[in-house]
């Protein structure tokens, strides 16, 4: 199945091209799935289309009273009253993994296409990073091979004297990193592409950047960037040509920031009101086809300068918001506003760092090999 994630600034009217491109392939004759919190993206009679909505306080109910109920003996003694549902309203942070789940679902659905309304930009790729950031969060505070240890558990709780881990504990923790692997390798898999909506104005050339900065570090291709509500080039009405002509500056830059993703999808006068309407704004394939997602490379220059550099695609990256910490196997890396763990390949953990540049979009990172672990003769 392949997977289209729509993101892009906010107000610039992503969740209706989002609903665009999935009524546009559903009448081509695909099974699609269009994941999007809006009730009102798709109107009815729309076709061989699906409409999942995420259900944040539902799961968020449903998540809490099954570890609850994990945990009623420890509840128990401590004498702590149990919720019930009806008690139970969805907090802060629950959207994202609402989100999350629906799009774990969408892939056992039996559709060819899944289209996902993300939230804004900024936001969007935070809920992408989220299943490889937690998982990593697991692993240090509940390492799987402590897990094996499990039948030893009430002996060595008598022996040091304290309370070994709940048994439910570590495998809820399995639970839960097995389901963001699975969110994670959708998110990962080569059919998955995000695609940028943008209103041409001062804000879109850096929003632009910024997506391709944190898609490129997450490891995402970019699928198209939509230019939406272009306004006429030319009009009688003094105020509205001026106004076009502003927005068509700002498209030239666009068009030159995006190359053979960029495609334009005019302004209809009105908000669409139908069908017919969302049908007239479902972007055609990039000319260029998807860009591919920025994959890291190792390059060998033991002999002419005796360094392993690192090279990190980071498009539109500025030195000065740039900073890198090793710390073991992983190298903490921070562009702009985005963050990654970053795991190191195994010739490169025998190794330390001896200096990073920034080079045409690119960041290169030097490793010196350690000759306490480097293998003799190699």
């Amino acid at each position: 199945m392949r997977i289209i994630l729509v993101t892009g600034a906010g107000g610039a009217g992503r969740t209706t091209v989002a609903a665009a491109t999935a009524l546009a392939a559903a009448h081509a004759g695909q099974r699609v799935l269009l994941v999007s919190d809006d009730a009102g993206a798709v109107p009815g009679g729309t076709g061989p289309l699906t409409v999942l909505r995420p259900d944040p306080g539902g799961d968020f109910r449903r998540e809490f009273l099954a570890l609850q109920a994990r945990s009623g003996t420890a509840l128990d003694l401590l004498g702590a009253a149990p919720f019930e549902e009806a008690e139970l309203t969805e907090l802060p942070g629950a959207r994202p993994f609402a989100l999350l789940r629906a799009l774990r679902e969408a892939a056992s659905g039996g559709h060819d296409l899944a289209v996902v309304d993300l939230p804004p930009l900024t936001e969007a790729l935070a809920v992408l990073a989220l299943p490889e950031q937690l998982r990593r969060y697991l692993r240090r505070l509940l390492p799987p091979e402590r897990q094996a240890a499990r039948a030893l558990r009430p002996m060595l709780a008598q022996l040091a004297g304290v309370p070994m881990p709940a048994q439910w504990l570590y495998e809820t923790t399995a639970r839960w990193a097995e389901e963001l692997a699975a969110v994670q390798a959708l998110i990962e898999d080569p059919g998955t592409t995000v695609r940028l909506v943008l209103e041409p104005g001062p804000a879109a050339a850096p929003a632009l950047r910024s997506a391709r900065l944190g898609l490129a570090l997450q490891g995402l291709a970019l699928d198209t960037v939509v230019a939406n509500r272009i306004l006429p080039a030319t009009s009688e009405d003094p105020w509205l040509a001026a106004l076009a002509a502003e927005q068509h500056r700002h498209l030239e830059t666009l068009r030159t920031g995006a190359g053979g993703l960029l495609r334009e999808l005019p302004h209809l006068g009105r908000d669409p009101r139908g069908p017919e309407d969302l049908v007239l704004l479902a972007p055609a394939p990039a000319d260029a086809g998807p860009a591919a997602p920025a994959v890291p490379r190792v390059e060998d220059r033991r002999a002419q300068d005796g360094v392993l550099v690192w090279h990190l695609p980071l498009p539109g990256a500025v030195k000065e918001e740039l900073s890198l910490v090793r710390r073991g196997d992983e190298l903490l890396l921070a562009a702009g506003p985005f963050r990654r763990a970053l795991s190191l390949p195994g010739a490169l953990r025998r190794c330390a760092v001896t200096g990073a540049g920034l080079v045409d979009g690119e960041l290169r990172v030097r490793f010196a090999p350690d000759p306490g672990l480097w293998p003799a003769g190699s």
